[in-house]
């Protein structure tokens, strides 16, 4: 159920951007069955007449062949047990709404196909049909902390690099043997953050920025690729901004939106929100090097909970990193002296940054490197959080994928790279040289020579 006025504008119109209602979650009919088959079966049948989705997630085209498989050849003939298989495709990746559908708020048939599959998940989720593989995999500080001891992280990234140990980890958990999995890093973030001495630096504000930031590591960087978040604060504080980090910190909460643990997000909400306020408060802006923590912190969270003031803070003063750093260039507070071309860079740009609507800052901040080039790829790579993960959906992530990978191969670039690592890490799965991808931010890191 959604709650709220539209805004100005349609695209079916030509005008303005899609209006996003709050999700009432907190209402009874929500988590209403029928009320729910009702909505998904109002829903469905309009994606039907349209199909215009039908190349983005494997949502739409299960629907449509279940339709058209039907013996009536439209929704009155699809057996209600086969729109769950249209819900647990779908990764909320946000595409189809900010993209793709003419019919999204204000239009009045007030369309909104992830959220309402959010809902549905819901449902799924409070009547204990959720696994327990899916559980496990959305706890990410937990399985973060447990893997994260020195003694522990070896034998789990020993493990998962045989091939034994990932049979054994398809046959217990059902994650697929040939799936991208992270390693497990004992020497956090936060740790080496907490050894390493930091430059004094006097912040220098600017009519958008505040010049100082405090890094939220996110669960992701943090334990499993901490040198990202180690290159984020290299090119800050080289550009003369001031880095902190967060005190107490938790999962942004997205694993559990994508499982519709409503519940588990507001708890972690809860925890992480004072923490950014306080922050906020002391003066900084709050930076993470995850498009899908910053657009849960940007849009998730305040539609989840619109009448909470401070996730409202927390909202205008995070940020994409290269959406601050582009923020700096207008600014005339970039420095642009580097050290090192680059080359030609394949860039994909995954969808949870994307839907942020924020342009490519990222292309736009590398471009002001001498002799480096772009491909910049705007599709899905089909990782999407723990989708590509699993025993069941892992090859039709790799189909969703495969045309990205044919163009990073094609373009024979220097570098190939995404802002999201593990979409980078799907592409380097499905590439014939396996070729491992950099981060944006440390090919800048790079660039600048530090």
């Amino acid at each position: 159920m959604t709650s709220g006025n539209g805004g100005p504008g349609s695209r079916e119109g030509g005008l303005g951007a899609p209006t996003r209602h709050p999700v009432d979650w907190k209402n009874p009919q929500f988590r209403d069955e029928g009320s729910l088959y009702k909505e998904l079966e109002r829903v469905f049948d309009i994606c039907h007449g349209c199909r215009r989705c039908f190349n983005l997630c494997n949502s739409f085209p299960t629907l449509f062949d279940a339709i058209d498989a039907s013996p009536s050849g439209e929704l009155d003939g699809v057996p209600k047990r086969a729109y769950w298989d249209v819900v647990d495709h779908c990764y909320l990746c946000d595409m189809c709404y900010m993209t793709k559908c003419p019919y999204v708020p204000p239009h009045e048939w007030n369309v909104d196909f992830p959220h309402l599959m959010l809902r549905a998940k819901a449902v799924k989720f409070e009547r204990g049909e959720t696994s327990l593989r899916d559980k496990v995999l959305s706890a990410t500080d937990l399985v973060g902390s447990i893997a994260g001891i020195p003694l522990v992280s070896s034998i789990v990234n020993a493990a998962n690099r045989s091939s034994m140990g990932r049979k054994l980890l398809e046959a217990t958990l059902g994650v697929h043997r040939n799936a991208p999995v992270p390693e497990y890093r004992s020497d956090t973030f936060h740790r080496r953050e907490a050894r390493r001495a930091k430059p004094p630096l006097t912040a220098v504000p600017t009519a958008e920025t505040r010049g100082q930031v405090a890094i939220f590591a996110t669960c992701y960087c943090n334990r499993n690729e901490p040198d990202i978040d180690a290159d984020l604060a290299a090119v800050l504080e080289h550009n003369g901004i001031a880095v902190a980090t967060t005190q107490a910190e938790k999962c942004c909460g997205m694993p559990k939106l994508e499982l519709g643990d409503i519940e588990a997000v507001e708890r972690l909400k809860d925890a992480n929100v004072p923490e950014l306020v306080r922050l906020i408060d002391a003066g900084y802006d709050i930076v993470a090097a995850i498009p899908s923590c910053v657009l849960m912190f940007k849009q998730e969270l305040p539609l989840l909970f619109p009448d909470d003031a401070l996730v409202g803070k927390v909202r205008d003063h995070i940020f994409d990193p290269f959406e601050y750093l582009m923020l700096r260039h207008k600014a005339g507070l970039l420095r642009t002296d580097f050290a090192r071309e680059l080359g030609k860079v394949a860039y994909h740009v995954p969808c949870h940054l994307r839907v942020q609507n924020l342009g490519l800052k990222t292309r736009d901040t590398l471009k002001l490197i001498p002799g480096t080039t772009l491909e910049v790829i705007e599709r899905c790579s089909g990782h999407n959080g723990t989708y590509a993960v699993k025993k069941e959906f892992h090859e039709t992530s790799m189909k969703i994928g495969r045309p990205v990978m044919e163009r990073v191969e094609k373009a024979e670039a220097a570098w190939y790279s995404s802002d999201c690592p593990m979409a980078g890490h799907q592409i380097e799965n499905g590439i014939a040289t396996h070729k491992p991808p950099p981060h944006q931010l440390s090919l800048l890191r790079l660039a600048y020579g530090i």
